[in-house]
């Protein structure tokens, strides 16, 4: 076993994930909260299929939002941290959500990121992305 291998660093990394894991989820908790403040209906919250999981699906009037829940030190870094490859497997579950609810085949679907920087305030950002066509 290499040094930097070490049963100690591996417990490490595992407290590290589980503080993360349940710090994001309590992150996704507040951000449907908000959205039901703002008027959305929370469709499904961590949403998880073959291709993916989507944190947040909610629907407010005609329109359908798939939003991704960030938390990071500041909303500027959140906003960064949603890579393409991670905006590719959105757009596929989200697909798959759609064909699975056929009666929310006529809405408008939109991409957002809602960022929770460190004074917890959530900034909800529209329309932030948009899948690639091809």
């Amino acid at each position: 076993m290499r040094p930097q291998d070490s049963g100690k660093s591996k417990a490490r990394k595992s407290g590290w994930g589980r503080e993360a894991f349940h710090r994001g989820h309590g992150a996704e908790r507040r951000a449907a909260w908000w959205l039901r403040l703002k008027g959305y209906r929370v469709l499904a919250i961590n949403w998880r299929s073959i291709a993916g999981e989507i944190d947040l699906i909610a629907r407010r009037g005609a329109v359908l939002a798939f939003i991704e829940v960030k938390q990071r030190i500041d909303h500027d870094t959140a906003t960064l941290s949603l890579a393409p490859q991670q905006r590719t497997r959105l757009a596929r579950a989200a697909g798959l959500f759609v064909a699975q609810r056929p009666e929310l085949a006529s809405l408008t679907l939109r991409f957002d990121l809602m960022a929770f920087g460190r004074m917890g305030r959530p900034v909800h950002m529209k329309d932030a992305w948009r899948p690639e066509s091809g």
